[in-house]
Parts: C-alpha cells; sequence; structure tokens
C-alpha cells in the first residue's frame, strides 16, 4: 500500500484507536448524508465520543476530511489485495463496487481538500497502484475491452455515480450497464 502523507496518525492505543475509526466512520456517514459543513459535534456524538476526543484526534476540519479520504483510499488498496485471488472480472467488479462507496465520500469532501497538495497526489497514485492491476488482469483475460483504460473507466463511474438516482438499486442497474459496455463477450 502507497504511504499516503497525512497530518493525523491512527492511535496505537487499541481504546483510542477504536474511538479513531468510530470518528472516521460517523464523519464519513454524515458527510455522505449532508455536507463537510455538518456539525462536529454531530459527527463526535454518532460516534460516541466526546467533542474533546475528536478534537484529540483531528485538531482541524480540515484534519478531519483528509483523514477521512485517506481512509477510503487504504480501504480501496485493501479491497484490492483481499480480491486479488478472485476471477479477474469478479476482482475487478468487487473492486469498482467499493470505488462507488469512494466516490460518495470524496464528493462530499472534495471541495475542503486542495487538489494540487501532495496528499491528494498520493492517493491518486495509491489508489491506481490498488485498481490499475485488476483491470489489466481482467484485459489479459479476455474479459475487458482492449480499448478501455483504468481512467476511463474511473471517470465513467465517478460520472454515473454523480448522477442522482431514485435508490441504490436503480444506481446498481445503471451501474451493471455501463460495466457491461467494457466487457468482452463472445460473439
Amino acid at each position: 500500500m502507497q504511504d499516503v502523507p497525512v497530518s493525523v496518525r491512527r492511535p496505537q492505543r487499541a481504546d483510542a484507536r477504536r474511538n479513531f475509526d468510530a470518528l472516521l466512520a460517523a464523519a464519513r456517514e454524515i458527510f455522505a448524508e449532508s455536507s463537510t459543513d455538518a456539525s462536529l459535534e454531530e459527527i463526535a456524538r454518532r460516534a460516541g465520543v466526546g467533542i474533546g476526543t475528536l478534537y484529540r484526534n483531528f485538531p482541524t476540519r480540515r484534519d478531519l476530511f483528509e483523514a477521512v479520504y485517506v481512509e477510503e483510499i487504504n480501504q480501496l488498496s485493501v479491497v484490492a489485495e483481499t480480491v486479488a485471488d478472485l476471477p479477474p472480472w469478479e476482482a475487478l467488479r468487487a473492486w469498482l463496487d467499493r470505488f462507488v462507496g469512494y466516490v460518495v465520500t470524496k464528493r462530499a469532501v472534495m471541495d475542503a481538500l486542495n487538489r494540487d497538495s501532495e496528499l491528494f497526489t498520493s492517493c491518486r497514485v495509491a489508489m491506481y497502484r490498488a485498481g490499475e492491476p485488476l483491470l489489466e488482469r481482467a484485459r489479459a483475460a479476455g474479459e475487458v475491452r482492449s480499448d478501455a483504460s483504468f481512467d476511463d473507466v474511473l471517470r465513467m463511474i465517478s460520472g454515473l455515480v454523480s448522477g442522482a438516482f431514485v435508490d441504490e438499486a436503480q444506481r446498481d442497474r445503471v451501474l451493471a450497464f455501463a460495466l457491461d459496455g467494457i466487457r468482452n463477450r463472445p460473439r
């Protein structure tokens, strides 16, 4: 996994780590539901900790945004490792399903992040290192069109997921239609 520079680190003690992880999970949910304008008090409340614990872990709002974003990238790397032994198309599809969750979170915190920062650049490199080999493996197995680049696929999914849908089932159907477009099918 790519070492992404962040201003905050996960604590070593188990109880502090649980609080840190709970704060990240609560922030990710709340940012996806409302926006980055969400109350830090609400994030702490949903995580089941006091506001002092939030500030001890994330001294600034920006630190929290960055940590949530980096955690999403780390999860993409974990998923890539987890699915590596699946058949090529299944592995790629599983990773792309997790990428959808990343896009939702990214959309929520994107305005708060500096797109020209070292953090953003490092995260992009880590994401490509995690997912691109899965696309290449599926292409080598003849399951993905030869003209579909990894960047093409990510942009397609990002664009789709950014749209409004009636519900998640509709979003998943539309995503399946799009992914069918990059698959090679026996004629």
